[in-house]
């Protein structure tokens, strides 16, 4: 295998959302129990935009962006200044602290792209970067992509842990070993927990003092369920000098399918990330980007009622998964859960495809969220109510089916 084969290779993208159709199942046949489970199929491997709709009026600022143009379709790199203009005087109010939005503020394709911009703009050949275990899969892949070294650092999110979040310790000694760049999210992506305030304030206040770039993903930080709070490093007094944020509308608000991110902070980086883009997608889709107007402008009480909707499947999961033993932390904010699993007859990988195939559920591997979680499953549970409740009883009875 050549080297180019093997960087790709590692990208593994059979177990993302959506790529799960791609798998081959033929060799599930000799490994199944039982028959099929009938039910309705729910793909808990992203959210479903039709039992949670986008929000009010974002396809009618689409078909006015399509109106317009030519001067929608083809704006500048960092996106419509006028948009710009009102996205950031949102997230200024939001996070607590001011957004340039002529310098800071870098409308992206998606989330995802933000994130790749970001870490391009800061990881080079043998940069050291401090990933947090579990998190998003793709800052791990982003990271070995372009030839960073990972520097891993434990994330305490079981419910008997004395504080969940970061392990400071870890963090610290990263940094000391040479940790240039940090990346991570909260609310955390697979398990929901939220880096608390005390933890916020000592990360930035450790990044500053040892000069160390922070990319922080606030993809699900408006999503936050009853009496949790939330800090945004942004507003620290003390913060790292090169810090960027990354936001978006496409989980908490269903705008997935109009492939929106933004990313804001440190000015030298935005430039370099739009000269990133420029060479990568151009822009944000132009005609999307008018979506943008939609965001933070919902009709009172819209936001209170799909937090609500959302608590209530997330606590008739917790409950089946527990009352079935299966060790799960309550997420304080975000739509994933992270069931850990018992031992299984079959490889956690092959139990996720026969869930697919025998019970039509379709959830994420552990493994793609760190080395050390290959026993557990993510869930995305915005998701109809009944169905989502329907489909956690297919995969306990799936996991009693090939329990060791």
């Amino acid at each position: 295998m050549s080297s180019l084969d093997a960087k790709f290779a590692r990208l593994g993208a059979d177990n993302a959302p959506g790529q799960e159709v791609r798998q081959n199942a033929d060799d599930l046949k000799s490994m199944m129990r039982g028959d099929t489970i009938p039910g309705t199929p729910v793909d808990f491997s992203h959210g479903d935009v039709d039992a949670f709709e986008p929000t009010p009026g974002a396809r009618a600022a689409w078909e006015a962006g399509f109106e317009e143009g030519g001067s929608q379709a083809y704006t500048e790199y960092r996106g419509a200044a006028a948009i710009r203009a009102d996205v950031a005087a949102s997230l200024a109010a939001f996070t607590g602290a001011p957004v340039d939005p002529v310098d800071e503020l870098i409308i992206t394709p998606g989330t995802q792209g933000a994130l790749f911009l970001a870490l391009g703009a800061v990881v080079d050949r043998g940069t050291k970067v401090a990933i947090m275990e579990p998190d998003y899969f793709a800052n791990r892949k982003l990271v070995a992509f372009f030839g960073g070294e990972i520097m891993p650092v434990a994330l305490h999110y079981h419910a008997d842990a004395p504080q969940r979040g970061p392990d400071l310790g870890q963090l610290e000694a990263a940094f000391k070993a040479g940790a240039e760049v940090l990346v991570f999210s909260t609310p955390n992506n697979p398990t929901g927990v939220v880096t608390p305030e005390d933890a916020i304030t000592e990360i930035a206040r450790l990044a500053a003092e040892h000069n160390v770039t922070v990319i922080v993903d606030q993809l699900y930080s408006r999503l936050r369920y009853s009496g949790e709070t939330y800090t945004h490093m942004r507003a620290c007094a003390n913060r790292p000098e090169n810090l960027i944020t990354i936001m978006g509308p496409s989980k908490t608000e269903s705008l997935s399918g109009f492939r929106l991110g933004v990313a804001f902070g440190s000015a030298p980086l935005i430039d370099r990330m739009e000269k990133l883009q420029a060479i990568v997608s151009l822009r944000a889709a132009g005609y999307s980007q008018a979506a943008l107007k939609t965001w933070f402008h919902e009709p009172e009480g819209w936001m209170e009622t799909r937090i609500a909707q959302h608590e209530a499947i997330r606590d008739d999961l917790l409950k089946i998964f527990r009352d079935a033993g299966f060790p799960t932390a309550s997420p304080q904010a975000g739509s994933y859960l992270f069931p850990e699993l018992p031992e299984l007859v079959v490889s956690p990988e092959d139990f996720v495809r026969l869930l697919r195939l025998q019970a039509g559920v379709t959830v994420t591997p552990g493994s793609e969220f760190s080395p050390h979680t290959r026993s557990s499953v993510r869930l995305n549970f915005s998701q109809d109510h009944a169905a989502s409740v329907a489909a956690a009883h297919r995969i306990v009875d799936m996991v009693e089916r090939y329990r060791a």
